[in-house]
């Protein structure tokens, strides 16, 4: 068989633009109560510790991977952080491929391998996603932040 990759995206937990806004406002507050805190108050260093430690976490899940997708073989794999098992979804048995949006919210957690009402989700970041409508009626929602190269490497495969 040929173990040709088609496509390969990497989605990082803490790389989103909304969620690293709300953790740096978070430090700034801790160094602005610090500013203002007296001397003489032992409190006011652990501010300042808090403050450091968010900014540090927030750099340390820049670099944490959520889950990587990798369109090969007729099959789309999606390995997930750590422990987390592999799903191989077989195009093969892909009815429907399309463009479309993750969800309606503007505030959207990262998921792996999410069971909700007939779908299975994978989402990290971004706004937009590639639905795949299996023959049993199972939605696979799976948010890209390249969905044009992902959505043609399904299609390339699926014709194969």
């Amino acid at each position: 068989m040929n173990e040709k990759t088609v496509f390969v995206e990497k989605q990082y937990l803490g790389r989103e633009f909304i969620p690293i806004t709300i953790r740096l406002v978070l430090a700034m507050f801790c160094f602005a109560a610090y500013f203002f805190t007296d001397e003489s108050e032992h409190n006011g260093n652990l501010l300042v510790l808090v403050g450091f430690a968010i900014i540090i976490i927030s750099i340390i899940m820049g670099f944490l991977l959520h889950y990587s997708t990798t369109v090969e073989n007729k099959s789309i794999r999606l390995a997930g952080l750590w422990t987390a098992r592999v799903v191989k979804i077989d195009l093969n048995s892909i009815v429907k491929a399309e463009k479309g949006s993750y969800s309606r919210y503007l505030f959207n957690n990262p998921v792996y391998n999410l069971h909700t009402k007939g779908t299975i989700r994978f989402y990290a970041a971004g706004n937009d996603a590639v639905h795949l409508t299996d023959r049993d009626g199972m939605v696979y929602i799976i948010g890209s932040q390249h969905v044009n190269e992902f959505l043609r490497a399904i299609r390339e495969e699926m014709k194969k």
